[in-house]
Order: structure tokens, then C-alpha cells, then sequence
């Protein structure tokens, strides 16, 4: 497992209010500032960007790789490539899809911080920066998972992917029954944050 994370600065709400990290966050950030790297005004320009990106962007990804055989094989070959069909150039690392099946379930963690595709989901929630998750999911994950209510038989297997700074994972779940003449919007918007990390699945409509 690399121990080459590198991240920008944590925001001071992503923290506990007066946690070290949040105190360091908020110093390099002055630093950075006072340097001339970036202006106050650019810093917050970036982080309302970044916290205007909703789950939707990946919901419509999982929702064309439901309709397009052909465009969920090349989403799987390479991600980010196939993400520029759609329109959406601006994932900055590289880009890994899995898909579940019935035989594989998939879940996504970072288990040194919280690397996250934040340019397709937002924010990360704050149970996957936790500490317990990221520790526990890796050593239990079928308990885990079912602590979310995704209780996956021991037919399936599970995979755990650790995300890193320059790799993220975008999880395809398994289409559910009772879908098949829906149409791509109406499937975007059943497709949840939680199952594009892979820690729930989507019922049977």
C-alpha cells in the first residue's frame, strides 16, 4: 500500500472544530496565501466550485453504463477517456470503474485519509473520513457493509479498493429489476452516492 497521499489543505469544516488538523489546515492555507500561490478570493471561488458538485454527475455516468453495453466496456478500460464522451474533462487523477455483479461486490475506502472523486460525488460524508471505517471496512467488510443495511450473501465476494491522491474508484452497481424500459434520467436518479462507493445497493423498483 503507498504511502504517497498527498492532498490540498483540510478545510476547517471537514474537521472537528479546533483539531489540529483543522488549526494546520487553516495555517498552510495562510501560508499559501500570504506567499502569493493563490489570493482568498481564488481559495474560495475553488471551494465553492468543489462544494456545488452533487452525486449527480456519477449518477448519470452509472446510468449511460446501464443503457450502453458498449460505453460501460470502455468506461471499465478507461475510465477517465470515457467520462470526456459525456462531456466531463475535469477528473484530475486517474479514474478506476468497477462494476458489481453477482458473484462481486466492490466497496471503495481510502485508508490513510479520504481520497474521494469529489469532482464526481462532492464531499466526501463524514463517515468515510472516520477513522473506524476506514480501518474496520478493510479487516471486515461484510460486517461493515451490513452495519449500512447491505447485507451481501457469502456467495459473493467482496473487494475493498484503497483509493490514493492519484487514483480514485467510481463503483457501477448492479441495476435493479424492474427498470428495464426506464430511460437514463429516470435511472440517474435512482443511483445513490452510497452504492457509487459501494456500501449499499439499489432495491428493486
Amino acid at each position: 500500500m503507498s504511502d504517497e497521499h498527498t492532498h490540498p489543505p483540510p478545510r476547517p469544516d471537514d474537521l472537528e472544530p479546533h483539531s489540529y488538523h483543522a488549526l494546520l489546515g487553516l495555517a498552510l492555507s495562510e501560508l499559501l496565501i500570504e506567499k502569493g500561490i493563490y489570493t482568498a478570493d481564488e481559495e474560495r471561488r475553488m471551494i465553492e466550485k468543489l462544494d456545488s458538485i452533487t452525486p449527480a454527475e456519477g449518477a448519470r455516468v452509472v446510468a449511460r453504463a446501464w443503457c450502453d453495453p458498449d460505453f460501460k466496456q470502455r468506461l471499465l478500460e478507461d475510465g477517465n477517456s470515457a467520462l470526456r464522451e459525456l462531456g466531463i474533462d475535469h477528473v484530475d487523477t486517474e479514474l478506476t470503474v468497477l462494476e458489481n455483479t453477482a458473484e462481486i461486490h466492490n466497496t471503495v475506502v481510502c485508508t490513510l485519509c479520504s481520497c474521494y472523486p469529489r469532482r464526481l460525488l462532492g464531499r466526501p460524508p463524514a463517515w468515510y473520513k472516520s477513522k473506524p471505517y476506514r480501518s474496520r471496512v478493510v479487516r471486515e467488510p461484510r460486517t461493515v457493509l451490513k452495519e449500512f443495511g447491505t447485507d451481501i450473501s457469502t456467495d459473493r465476494e467482496i473487494r475493498v479498493h484503497d483509493s490514493t491522491a492519484e487514483l480514485r474508484y467510481l463503483v457501477i452497481p448492479i441495476r435493479p429489476a424492474g427498470t428495464a424500459d426506464w430511460s437514463e434520467e429516470d435511472l440517474a436518479r435512482i443511483v445513490s452516492r452510497d452504492a457509487m462507493i459501494g456500501v449499499a445497493e439499489i432495491p428493486s423498483q
